[in-house]
């Protein structure tokens, strides 16, 4: 990197440290949450529920602004053990998959969440094949024939079942990110047939209609949790071309790159905030929603100047890998 812009990213840090001291008094609130007695019951009880409160949301937040060390040890243990034993290890069809005694609305996990909390885990320094031996060989098996996956359960028994961005990346980052170690050729696999299936999207269209999937997805969010858009989209094919050395086509990601270049050049973009707007699971499982609650660190950081930066610096980055792997035109 030249020296201009190793400056820019020392800058850059330092706003961000400026930034985060600022939300110090919200952070630790959130870790001092994690370490309580009344987390770790959460946990055993019910590690997801309800949005956007319980231990698996504090988790998620801290991991998203580079804190995962703040994490409490034995939160990240005990969220481990839940993953490994509240949880089907499999993802059910329909509820006539799922074993009798296991309750299809809190113990069975989609791929998003899954996919999210491991990389949680991993920051903390949990060794994630270990502790949830499962999960890799969880999205080798449920990718679908167009290189994607999907949290609709019923999408997997259509007779041509279409794979969910939101649904995808997740789990494209956990086996890219944490895997130390060469990857098997189902790895190599998984990993250019989900990076095919961004690109042949232009990571935002639909592929038989044109249009956008979600103009939204044009403007980043922060806090993104399991949400996606075009720049989470952009991070991993920059690191899926650095590591596994593969040239990106300037078409497929022209439209997704212009898009970050003018939404970080203009000074007044804020991140987009949705997960207020969301709803949460009743306490039955069952019934109508009820609306979602908050905790500080949410609304201290949601479209916030901090999460501006979160997101820049995470735009300078992505941009050196894609500026590399772009193939000439």
């Amino acid at each position: 990197m030249e020296s201009d812009g190793l400056g820019c990213v020392i800058v850059l840090n330092q706003l961000l440290q400026r930034y985060l001291s600022e939300s110090e008094q919200a952070i630790e609130a959130s870790v001092a949450y994690l370490a309580s007695s009344d987390a770790l019951r959460a946990i055993a009880r019910e590690p997801y529920w309800p949005k956007w409160d319980s231990p698996w949301w504090h988790m998620v937040l801290l991991h998203e602004l580079g804190l995962n060390k703040r994490i409490p040890v034995v939160a990240a243990q005990s969220m481990a053990v839940a993953l490994r034993t509240h949880y089907l290890p499999t993802f059910p069809f329909c509820e006539a998959d799922v074993p009798e005694g296991i309750d299809p609305h809190r113990q069975t996990l989609c791929h998003c969440a899954l996919g999210g909390m491991v990389q949680v885990l991993a920051g903390t320094g949990i060794v994630v094949d270990e502790a949830v031996p499962y999960w890799r060989e969880w999205f080798l098996r449920y990718q679908l024939p167009d290189g994607g996956l999907n949290c609709d359960n019923e999408a997997y028994l259509r007779p041509i079942p279409r794979s969910s961005m939101v649904s995808t990346l997740p789990a494209l980052e956990a086996v890219l990110t944490l895997t130390a170690r060469p990857f098997t050729s189902q790895e190599t696999a998984f990993l250019d047939a989900g990076a095919e299936y961004l690109l042949a999207r232009c990571l935002c269209r639909s592929l038989s209609k044109g249009g956008y999937i979600d103009a939204a997805w044009l403007t980043p969010s922060f806090p993104r949790f399991y949400e996606y858009d075009v720049l989470r989209g952009l991070r991993f094919l920059g690191l899926w071309a650095q590591r596994l050395a593969r040239p990106i086509p300037a078409v497929a990601i022209q439209e997704a790159y212009c898009a970050m270049e003018d939404f970080f050049a203009d000074d007044t973009a804020m991140p987009r905030v949705w997960v207020t707007h969301n709803r949460t699971l009743p306490a039955t499982g069952h019934g109508p929603p009820e609306p979602a609650s908050d905790f500080e660190l949410l609304s201290v950081t949601a479209g916030s100047v901090l999460a501006r930066e979160v997101l820049l610096q995470e735009w300078r980055t992505t941009r050196a890998f894609l500026d590399k792997a772009v193939a000439p035109r």
